[in-house]
């Protein structure tokens, strides 16, 4: 059958856009069908269920109007009798739809002017999800592209198949571009948005160092070396954790490269961003003392309960540990995940002797004992009352000058002033108002009630609608630097898996949950707690990273 010059040009133009635009030719025939169908509803009335389909191989364009099949037809531009329908298809069902053919038609202006804004609005849909499906699945890697135009700090920039930004707080300080200024940057982002899909790039996001590293360092490309955590002050300063999956491969050297080539080619991209690589330990108190290199450390003392640790560090390298504006502690902070104190020799010397004061007064005024025994049960490592009531009488035998008779003693007075502090939180408990009930909670002490009573909680169920940061407290951090705020239980030691127990208990008590739903978030508790068993256990059986040569 020969193709007529129209139906050629048809085709012809499907695939030129189809190429043009970089989708799929049948979506612009599609469209093109859809533009006929509008056009010829115009033409034979809007009501009508007009379809048009065009042969994609000979571009012969062909006309129906569908009729559904019902017993008695009220409208016959859309219906048809079911006996008229059967004399056309003897299977005609009820519901089903009988194809009229329609004659060709010859488009007015009006009606080609549609026609195109129906194509053209079809291909600009088409080319935005082909665009957004494509930058997608490219979401974590580098891209290259041109500087197009500078609004107010936010960087627009041509990738060849579309637009990309990079805002103003997403590009390294004091970076200027101007117009056809070649930029690499990190993809990170891709929103299907009405005016079509925004790509957003980053060049301060710490994934955008992993990634330039990943392109310098062929160990890292090839799994050998891994990076375990970055921190970065984009421009000026950043940190970078790696380990070696090969004992005889020094991940630092690896990537310092030959007199440090491999490195400055990411400090080059970075705009001359200081770089410290840091061999990563699976022990925390290891890892912590290398993120503050260089400045050296004298001791460390860890809280894994609070996630806290206390550096101590003779009193010259202190300006060096903190770095200018706290930068190399907060940096080593965000790395390890840790919150870090600083504290000079001097400084721990004059707090432990305070605190060691401290504990001489309190068994001084609870024992009723003279400074010598207060101090030699401070220095044996007592630090409350509740300790020396409460421990094996041997321990307190085994110190130098103790006999078992005055270690009964000590044990009856430090009971005796535990029972009058007790007596003296219930009366206050009381006073406050807090009821009775409140203590059904396990776990749940006088003092503790008193901390509630203080906040105004005086029920059980005031009790239950309080959450775990209410009672522990939390942590925020905010323009880099980190805050802490105090729950109501902060000094009473409670960790935050107790508190939580303790709410759902309050909230079972009073009929908030049921013991099957109880039953299901402790599973749940277990099961997270195993699998972040299993992860420390599999980093904890890494191997250990060489140390840092001088």
């Amino acid at each position: 059958m020969a193709v007529s010059a129209n139906r050629l040009e048809l085709l012809q133009i499907a695939d030129a856009v189809a190429r043009e635009k970089n989708i799929d030719r049948e979506i612009v025939i599609g469209a093109m069908a859809d533009a006929i169908q509008k056009a010829a509803r115009s033409r034979y009335g809007s009501e009508s269920n007009i379809r048009a389909d065009i042969n994609s191989r000979t571009g012969e364009i062909r006309l129906q109007r569908l009729l559904e099949v019902v017993d008695h037809a009220d409208d016959y531009s859309t219906q048809i009798p079911l006996t008229l329908a059967r004399d056309r298809n003897p299977d005609a069902q009820l519901g089903d739809f009988i194809a009229d053919p329609l004659p060709p038609m010859d488009f007015g202006r009006i009606a080609a002017q549609s026609a195109k804004q129906v194509i053209v609005q079809k291909v600009r849909e088409a080319e935005r999800d082909h665009q957004f499906e494509e930058y997608k699945d490219r979401i974590g890697e580098i891209v290259n592209g041109t500087v197009k135009r500078v609004e107010y700090g936010n960087v627009i920039v041509d990738l060849g198949r579309g637009e990309a930004i990079i805002r103003r707080d997403e590009t390294i300080p004091r970076e200027n571009f101007r117009y056809g200024d070649r930029v690499r940057a990190f993809l990170y982002d891709v929103r299907r948005e009405q005016r079509g899909p925004q790509i957003f790039l980053s060049r301060t996001h710490p994934q955008f160092m992993v990634k330039l590293f990943t392109m310098e360092v062929p160990e890292i490309y090839d799994g050998i070396i891994e990076i375990r955590s970055v921190a970065r002050d984009p421009g000026s300063r950043a940190k970078i954790a790696v380990i070696s999956n090969d004992s005889s491969i020094d991940p630092v050297g690896a990537c310092v490269g030959m007199r440090g080539s491999r490195v400055q080619a990411v400090v080059g991209e970075l705009q001359g961003e200081k770089i410290d690589i840091i061999p990563w330990s699976p022990s925390p108190a290891t890892f912590i003392v290398n993120a503050l290199q260089p400045a050296e450390v004298a001791k460390v003392v860890l809280d894994e309960d609070a996630e806290r640790i206390e550096v101590v560090v003779p009193d010259e390298q202190l300006s060096l540990a903190i770095g200018r504006r706290g930068q190399n502690v907060r940096l080593a902070s965000q790395l390890t995940g840790w919150d870090i104190d600083i504290l000079t020799e001097d400084e721990e010397s004059q707090r432990r002797q305070k605190e060691f004061n401290e504990r001489t007064a309190l068994f001084m005024e609870a024992l009723d004992v003279d400074e010598m025994v207060g101090q030699v049960l401070a220095s044996e490592g007592f630090s409350q009352v509740e300790e020396v009531a409460y421990v094996d009488l041997d321990e307190i035998t085994s110190i130098e000058g103790f006999d078992e008779e005055t270690a009964e003693e000590l044990q009856t007075r430090a009971r005796e002033y535990l029972e009058k502090i007790e007596a003296e939180l219930d009366a206050k408990r009381k006073e406050m108002g807090v009821e009775d009930e409140v203590r059904s909670v396990g776990g749940m002490t006088t003092a503790m009630m008193v901390a509630l009573g203080e906040d105004g909680i005086k029920s059980l169920e005031d009790f239950a609608g309080c959450a775990v940061d209410d009672l522990c407290g939390w942590t925020e951090a905010k323009d880099g630097e980190t805050t802490r705020h105090e729950g109501l239980f902060s000094s009473l030691d409670v960790s935050r898996p107790e508190a939580e127990t303790m709410i759902l208990a309050a909230r079972l008590a009073v009929g908030w949950i049921t013991e099957d739903e109880l039953e299901d978030m402790q599973v749940e508790t277990e099961e997270d707690a195993g699998e972040e068993g299993e992860t420390a256990e599999a980093e904890a059986s890494a191997p250990d990273a060489p140390a840092e040569q001088a």
